[in-house]
Parts: structure tokens; C-alpha cells; sequence
């Protein structure tokens, strides 16, 4: 039978409200829409004030058969009595929830009732979607849509716990109704966060739940409300106190249940989401909350599994440790790099080789503590000072006669300011704009030195000189800029107490005074200093309403469209459009050459020795050397562009040549009379191009658009015949492209084995000095192929590095070399016996260094083979790597020019003697190189200059 043609209704939707009378009926109308017949609504009035029941009734007049009101006889100031109320007046076998400022998708009751009715489920759980509705943009974001991505039935909530942890919502869920009446589900009434205790119990009761990968739910948020909703009441201790309530009751049940898995990832999603809301207020709270917040959290926290802690983000388990103690010294700055995820607030302190967010609590019989407070990982010890956000705490804040006193605290961790270091400073103010600044003013710092482990300065700026338009730059950001002996590190002013800076300062508009004249300190929600203009009090009413109505409006929409325009003459479309339509309309330069090295990530490689080999032949060439982040490294006698951009586009239309070794834009169409020399950056191991199974099985579209691209190259360089094997033909490159002419990058390689055979002894050049490595000390290479480990790219070794440090560290210096896509972070222990070198652009000259290698997978063994030295492959993985990676070309295992080991214990082994393993592995190092470096002879960066350079020479 057709659910549409039953008598009662199949589904009740509950609607509550509460003093909501203008939005009540969108809601409403939004079930009465639904595509669903067999739908009633019940309206239940939270006995409001503004004639929200009145509202109700009226629509209940208007359709009588589908919508009911009813009114609770006092208000319950939440939202579980009305909701409770309105499941008792339920007629339908289902029942939705929703609130009176929300709204069902069209099509949410009859996708939610068909998956209940096809899999007999007790609870079907559909997507959230949280609708900025005073957003200019439309913004829409999605309520963990991981959870539903496709269509499943579980049998019980343990198979998916991130279910219960993560959407605690009970609008998004339709139920059925004698279930909740059978298990006797209710919401507590008289307390917040209702909806987390109800539907964990919906999940534990429920015997088959559903997912469904269907929108049922607009979640309308207002940014700007005037009243904030009660989840956003973070300011209210009463609020924090009804959270815990909630989840003290919601960890019984799961512990009624034996349920103790979901309990852990309830730990873990408590520290990293529900704590954290609540700790990012602690700045702006007076005295009284940070201590009845602190008395409540540490006794929920004397609950959570310890273990919890390693699951959450370092900076999580610090805060959560240090509130614990009470330790609010400590506390409050650990906040800011929690609100502030780059800056360093901690002054840290170095113990035994390892790095300590603080010094407190380390003496103390405590291994948790220490194990918490360790930040040794985050590798915060290994910055420059250059790259470090560094935390400004605003000490104190004047105003007089339009000027502005202000001083503040910098943190110096780890004393990477050195106390001799020439020390100068500039505050800036500047117009807070997305994405430009159009107007900034900058004052000198009068008084920067050291104080015990901090910084401290002091300065006035006359803000009489700030010009604000008056309608845009509404608000001024304030950054103070730190220079350390030329280098420059940029903070921002942390406002740690809440009412430090006050009063208004005048200013003189652009725009007439009448709009605003003063403005005055706030703090940003990231608690950081700003201003903000303010009214003239004697700007009348006519002005005031041309600030905000038509004149204003104008104005602004004008900015905002001029902003829309900016951003789109920017956007990847509009670049290509102009590559193609504009600029490769101009005419070919003769000599002009564009560089790029792994996409623009480097100055290295072979590209780099073309580029050299040309400046060493005295060719006249316009070189352009192509950068994706800065240009520090790369030539000085080179023209420099950031990838991507206008300049760096118009080159590459303009070029003669291309030189790179990975590939430029996919999406950019060479010119004919442009020569693409592809150098390509090392012999394959691993399966390449339509040898790969991605590849191999993808639409003939993107088969056809992955041809094009490689279609484009004219010369590929060869090092061997095993490259014509594999990546050649797994490129599909035509005879003609191939260039058997070696590896420019390894001239150096070979000519330095002819010096060392010819002279009998090894030159170390100027980098082991750089290093700080002394004469007495052979170096060891360790050099990985790319892994996909760990958060932000970060590459984990897969050895005990302070074991090895001190097992070997009297006799090696070990280089550990990440892929440029990874990075490493070393301990301060193994500082001086190993050193990171992965920022070093070109790995040639740390291939020269090295007295031995230690590598697994990477390309970088067919390079380091010319040397004929020690070679060690570490293959702790290997059977993942071939058997369920992309697959290889050769079986290393048999034909690895050097011992291959499985274990860290067998590469300690094989490492005590580099003499042993260079004879015993002589003959297979031969037959390596005649095989995978043919015609890698010294020569390759010559012979390519020669054929397509030589024109350009200089007389």
C-alpha cells in the first residue's frame, strides 16, 4: 500500500518554538512541502511570549488535517519538554524533530521513511547541513559528511562509533515512534545539551540503525543574531556546567552498557572539541569563571582515559594537562597557541635532549606530565627565528592627546634570540580587508631589549595620521613587525586581559567626520588587539540612516563587486584564459628560457645545471627561474617568478625553452615554436605513468588529457636503456623525443669519482664545514623515497634516531634527507651527530659528501651509484611497497648494488664497517651502474647546451 493514501499520518514532524513567531511559519510550510503526503505537523509552543502559539494556531486553522498546535502550561526554558510533549500528540508510526528557525529539505520525510520501512531500522540518520543564512556568499557547510557518504545499516552503534561521538544531533534523525515509547527515550527536561544525552541513548537502544547519504536537514544559522543560541552562550558558567552534566549522564550509559570503546572516542572527541570550545573563552572571562570553569573541568577530566590524551593534538593534551593543575601561568598562553595554531607561546625549555612546553612539572614525580609536556615532535626547536610566530603579550595600553602608549612581553623560546642580537621594531596598523591592503601606517618602536627569557618594548604611536575611509575600514588590525639582526619575524598584540585597553582616540576620516571620527580598542576573536571606528555622537539621524541605507549600501555592494572582480581576474580560469588568449598571442623571444625545478619548490637538479652550464659558457640568454613559495635560494642573476602568476605565465608563452624536470601547469598548452626539454628527475624503480593501475584504469578522457600533457615534451633526457624500458614507453614517448645523453645533475657525481680515482684520495669541499661536520667524522646519507605518514606531510623514521646517534655518533655523522614533500623532525639530543639537510635545495652536493648512503626505494640509488661508494637499503616495508603499491620494475632484492635489510637492528649490522661492505659489494655496484647509468659519462650538461644553446654564445 502507498504510505501517501493511509489514514493516519506516516510520519509526525515535532516542531517546537519559542518567542519565534516570524519564522515559524517557513518552517511549517517546509513540512507541509514535503514530497511525502502522509506528513502532520505538531506544533508545540514553549508558552511564548510574542505570539508564536498564536501563529500556531492560525496555521493549524489554515490546515486542519496536517498541522495541530499545542502550548505547554509554563515555560520550560529548553528544549526537551515541548519535544517530549509533542511525541505523547504524535499520531504517525515516525517522528521527526525540528526546530521553528530551521527547515526539511523537500524530500527528507519520504527518503527518511522509505530507508526505515526497506531495512526495518529503528533510527535512520540523514545529512546536516548548516545554512549561513546572512551570508552574502550562500555559505553551506556540511555536518560531518564523512558519516554519510553512502547508504548502511548498522546492527549496532559499535560499528561506527564516530557516529555517536560526532553527530549528537537529534533534528537530523527520523524515529520510530513505538521504539522511543518501548525503550521509554525521552529528553531531560530542565538542562542544555538535551539533544547529546537523547540520542546517545536513540544509538545504544536502537537495534538496527541507518545511514542515508541524503540532505534531510537545513540547519539556519544567523551570525549576527541579536539573541545568541544556548550552545553559544559559552560565557555563562551555567552553560559549561550543563555540558558536563549532560556528559557525565551520556558516560553512565555507556558504562551501563559496557560500552567502552565509544567511551575512549568520547574521551578523545571531548579533549580535542567540547573542552576546547570552552578553554578558547578563558582570555576574555574574568577571575571568578577561569576558577568555577577549572573546579568543574578537573573533575571530569579525573574521568578521561589517559590514553585519550595521545589521540589529540599535543596542544589539546597541554591545555587539558595544565588546567588539571591549575597551573594558569601556563595555561593561558598554552590558549593562545590553541586559538593561534602557529604561534609559539611558550618560552619551552630544553631537558636531556628533549624540548618541554615549560619547566614546571618536569622535576615532579609525574611521567605523564613529562610525556605530555614534551613538544619535542613539533619540532619547534629547529625554527629560525625568521619563521617563528612568536607570542606578544600586551602589558600595558595608554591614550593621550590622540596618541597611544603602548608596551608588551615577546616570548623567546628557547632563547633563539641571542642576547647580543641587534634588536629594532615597527607597529603597523592596517585596514582589515580580505585578501588586499589598501592603507597601512607604521610607527617605530622606541625600546626593544631582553628581560630574563623574553623581550620586552615599549612605543607611542599618534594615530592622528590613520586616515580610515569611514564606511570600509570599519576595523585596524595592529601586528608589530621584530627585526633580529635583519632578520624579521612579524607577531601580533595579545590582549590577555580582557579589560587592559579602553577609551577612543580621534582620528581624521576620509569621509565626512559625521560618519566617524574616534575610533577605540576591541579584541578580535582570536584575542588579538584591533581598533574600530566609532559614530560621531553628534552625527543626526540623517546621517546615521545614509551610513546604512541606500547611499551606504550602494557603496559597499560597489566594493564588494570591485573585490568579486579582483578575485575572479584572479582565479585559475582567468589565468589560463589569459595564457591562452592573451599571451600566447605575443611573439616568441628569442633566448628566452624558463627554469622550474620540482614544481618550483627548488633551485636544483638537472635544470640547475643546464642553467649553470650556460652562465659558465657565457651564453646571452634571458633565464627565468620559476619559485612556488620564495625565492630564497635561487639565483640572483636569474629573473625570479612565483609560479602561477601573471609574470611567470607570460614567460612561458613567450619562451623558447622549457627546462624542468617534473612538469609545468598541466592545463598549458605549449606553442610550437617553444622546445620543451624534459630533464625529469630520476630512473624508475617503482611503476610509472600507464604502468600504473591508476592510470591504466581511468576514463579514456583522462587517459586522453594525461597524453596531451606528456605529448608536449620535444626532448626527454635518457640516462639507460632501462629508461627507454620503463619510463619511456610508460610515457608513450616517441623515439624522436628520446635524448640519450645522461643526467645533467650527475656530471658533478662522475667528475668528482674521476678526481677521487685519479688522485686517490676525497675531496669534502666547503658543505662539510657548513654543516659544522669535522674532518674525523665519515658521513652517512639517509635519503627515503616519499611517504605518506602522519599529519602535514610529516615523514616519521623508521629507526630509534637517538639509538643510532649513540651507537654511531664517535665515528658518523648521519644526513638525513626527507623527499622534499615530506619533512623531519630531530630531536635536540642527536644535535651535531645527526642533521637535518632536507631544506638543502640540490641533493648533488650531499651525494658528494657522503661516504655511504642508507636508502630504500628512491631514485636517488641510480645517482649515488656513479660514486661507486657504500650503499645501504633500509626496507623495513617492502613487501607493502611493491605488493600493494603501484608495483616495481626489478626485484631490488636481488639486484640492490648493496646489502638490503629488514630490521633496525640488521642495519646497525651492516653499518659497522663502510671498507667491509664497499668490497664486498664492488662487483654488484659495476653492474648497477653499467645497467641504470650508461650515459651518465660527465658530459650530459655540456652536450644539451651544445645542441640547443650554443647559438646564444657571447663573442
Amino acid at each position: 500500500m502507498n504510505v501517501d493514501q493511509l489514514a493516519a499520518p506516516a510520519v509526525s514532524v515535532v516542531v517546537i518554538v519559542y518567542n519565534d513567531a516570524a519564522r515559524l511559519p517557513t518552517a511549517v510550510r517546509s513540512v507541509l512541502d514535503q514530497t511525502l503526503r502522509s506528513v502532520e505537523v505538531v506544533v508545540v509552543d514553549d508558552r511564548s511570549t510574542d505570539g508564536s502559539y498564536e501563529v500556531a494556531r492560525r496555521l493549524a486553522a489554515e490546515h486542519p488535517d496536517r498541522v495541530r498546535a499545542f502550548q505547554l502550561p509554563e515555560n520550560s526554558g529548553g528544549c526537551g519538554a515541548p519535544r517530549n510533549h509533542g511525541v505523547g500528540q504524535a499520531r504517525g508510526a515516525y517522528v521527526l524533530f525540528l526546530d521553528s528557525d530551521d527547515v526539511l529539505e523537500r524530500n527528507a520525510c519520504r527518503n527518511m521513511l522509505e530507508a526505515a520501512e526497506s531495512t526495518g531500522a529503528d533510527l535512520v540518520c540523514g545529512l546536516c547541513v548548516r545554512v549561513h543564512v546572512d551570508s552574502r556568499t550562500g555559505k553551506e557547510v556540511k555536518w560531518y559528511p564523512w558519516l554519510y557518504e553512502r547508504t548502511r545499516t548498522l546492527e549496532s552503534i559499535s560499528e561506527l562509533p564516530d557516529l555517536l561521538v560526532f553527530d549528537t544531533l537529534s533534528t537530523n534523525k527520523c524515529y520510530r515512534r513505538q521504539f522511543l515509547l518501548d525503550e521509554g527515550l525521552e529528553f531531560p527536561v530542565g538542562i542544555h545539551y538535551e539533544d547529546l544525552l537523547f540520542s546517545a541513548q536513540a544509538y545504544v537502544a536502537a537495534r538496527r540503525i541507518t545511514l542515508i547519504p541524503n540532505r534531510v536537514y537545513d540547519w539556519r544559522i544567523v551570525e549576527r543574531a541579536a539573541a545568541k543560541s544556548i550552545s553559544n552562550r559559552r560565557d555563562e558558567i551555567a552553560n559549561f556546567t550543563h555540558r558536563m552534566e549532560i556528559h557525565r549522564r551520556v558516560d553512565q550509559l555507556l558504562a551501563d552498557n559496557g560500552l567502552l570503546e565509544l567511551k575512549f572516542a568520547k574521551d578523545v572527541k571531548w579533549l580535542k572539541h567540547d573542552l576546547v570550545l570552552h578553554l578558547r573563552e578563558l582570555p576574555f572571562r574574568d577571575a571568578s569563571y577561569r576558577q568555577e570553569f577549572a573546579a568543574i573541568a578537573r573533575e571530569y577530566l579525573e574521568s578521561i582515559d589517559r590514553a585519550a590524551f595521545d589521540e589529540a593534538e599535543p596542544i589539546h593534551a597541554i591545555c587539558a594537562y595544565l588546567l588539571q593543575k591549575g597551573d594558569w601561568d601556563n595555561l593561558l598562553p598554552a590558549v593562545d597557541t590553541l586559538t593561534n595554531r602557529d604561534k609559539i607561546s611558550s618560552p619551552l625549555v630544553e631537558r636531556d635532549g628533549r624540548v618541554y612546553w615549560c619547566v614546571e612539572h618536569l622535576d615532579e614525580d609525574d611521567a605523564f606530565g613529562r610525556h605530555v609536556l614534551d613538544v619535542t615532535e613539533l619540532g619547534y626547536h629547529t625554527k629560525p627565528v625568521g619563521k617563528m610566530f612568536l607570542r606578544n603579550v600586551l602589558t600595558s595600553y595608554g591614550e593621550s592627546q590622540g596618541k597611544v602608549r603602548l608596551a608588551g612581553r615577546i616570548t623567546n623560546p628557547l632563547g633563539v634570540i641571542p642576547p647580543r642580537a641587534p634588536l629594532t621594531g615597527e607597529l603597523e596598523f592596517y585596514a582589515r580587508r580580505r585578501g588586499v591592503r589598501f592603507q597601512t601606517f607604521r610607527f617605530p618602536v622606541a625600546r626593544v631589549r631582553h628581560e630574563g627569557e623574553a623581550l620586552v618594548w615599549e612605543t607611542s604611536a599618534d594615530l592622528a595620521v590613520v586616515r580610515p575611509l569611514g564606511i570600509v575600514d570599519a576595523v585596524w588590525d595592529v601586528r608589530l613587525h621584530l627585526d633580529v639582526d635583519g632578520v624579521r619575524t612579524t607577531t601580533r598584540l595579545t590582549v590577555a586581559e580582557p579589560d587592559l585597553a579602553g577609551g577612543q582616540v580621534p582620528v581624521r576620516p576620509r569621509l565626512t567626520r559625521l560618519v566617524a571620527d574616534r575610533i577605540e580598542p576591541m579584541v578580535s576573536s582570536r584575542g588579538h588587539l584591533a581598533f574600530r571606528l566609532v559614530p560621531d555622537k553628534k552625527a543626526n539621524e540623517l546621517v546615521q540612516r545614509g551610513v546604512n541605507g541606500r547611499a551606504a549600501t550602494l557603496a559597499k555592494s560597489g566594493y564588494r563587486k570591485a573585490r568579486a572582480l579582483r578575485k575572479k581576474l584572479t582565479s585559475g580560469d582567468t589565468k589560463i584564459r589569459l595564457y591562452h588568449e592573451v599571451f600566447s598571442r605575443l611573439p616568441v623571444k628569442k633566448g628566452l628560457v624558463v627554469f622550474e625545478s620540482h614544481l618550483g619548490r627548488q633551485y636544483s637538479d638537472s635544470p640547475k645545471a643546464i642553467y649553470e652550464e650556460m652562465r659558465r659558457q657565457n651564453l646571452e640568454c634571458e633565464a627565468v627561474w620559476a619559485y612556488a613559495d620564495r625565492p630564497d635560494g635561487f639565483p640572483a642573476d636569474a629573473t625570479l617568478v612565483r609560479r602561477w602568476s601573471l609574470p611567470y605565465l607570460k614567460a612561458l608563452a613567450q619562451a623558447e625553452f622549457w627546462v624542468d624536470n617534473q612538469s609545468y601547469p598541466l592545463k598549458l598548452t605549449k606553442r610550437p615554436e617553444t622546445t620543451y626539454i624534459q630533464t625529469w628527475h630520476g630512473s624508475a624503480l617503482k611503476r610509472m605513468g600507464f604502468d600504473e593501475p591508476e592510470w591504466r584504469v581511468g576514463s579514456r578522457e583522462r587517459q586522453a588529457a594525461q597524453q596531451r600533457t606528456l605529448d608536449r615534451f620535444d626532448r626527454f633526457l635518457i640516462r639507460s636503456e632501462h629508461d627507454v624500458r620503463t619510463l619511456a614507453r610508460a610515457f608513450r614517448l616517441q623515439e624522436k623525443t628520446l635524448l640519450r645523453v645522461g643526467y645533467p645533475r650527475n656530471d658533478a657525481l662522475v667528475r668528482a669519482r674521476e678526481r677521487e680515482e685519479a688522485t686517490g684520495r676525497r675531496e669534502r669541499g666547503p658543505l662539510a664545514a657548513k654543516l659544522g661536520i669535522s674532518e674525523g667524522k665519515r658521513v652517512l646519507l639517509y635519503a627515503p623515497t616519499f611517504r605518506r605518514r602522519g599529519g602535514g606531510q610529516r615523514f616519521e623514521l623508521p629507526f630509534d634516531v637517538e639509538r643510532f646517534a649513540d651507537t654511531f655518533g664517535d665515528r658518523y655523522v648521519l644526513l638525513v634527507r626527507s623527499h622534499y614533500l615530506n619533512h623531519v623532525v630531530l630531536p635536540p639530543s642527536v644535535r651535531g651527530r645527526v642533521i637535518d639537510v632536507t631544506a638543502h635545495h640540490d641533493m648533488t652536493p650531499l651525494l658528494a659528501l657522503a661516504d655511504g648512503l642508507i636508502t630504500d626505494y628512491s631514485s636517488v640509488m641510480f645517482d649515488y651509484a656513479l660514486l661507486d661508494r657504500p650503499m645501504f637499503f633500509f626496507a623495513y616495508d617492502y613487501e607493502e611497497y611493491v605488493h600493494e603499491g603501484r608495483g616495481t620494475y626489478f626485484d631490488l632484492l636481488e639486484r640492490a648494488p648493496g646489502p638490503v635489510v629488514r630490521s633496525e637492528d640488521e642495519l646497525r649490522a651492516v653499518l659497522g664497517s663502510l671498507e667491509e661492505q664497499a668490497t664486498k659489494y664492488a662487483a654488484k655496484r659495476e653492474q648497477f651502474v653499467a645497467e641504470f647509468g650508461e650515459y651518465d659519462k660527465g658530459t650530459a650538461a655540456r652536450s644539451i647546451v651544445e645542441q640547443f644553446f650554443a647559438h646564444g654564445r657571447r663573442g
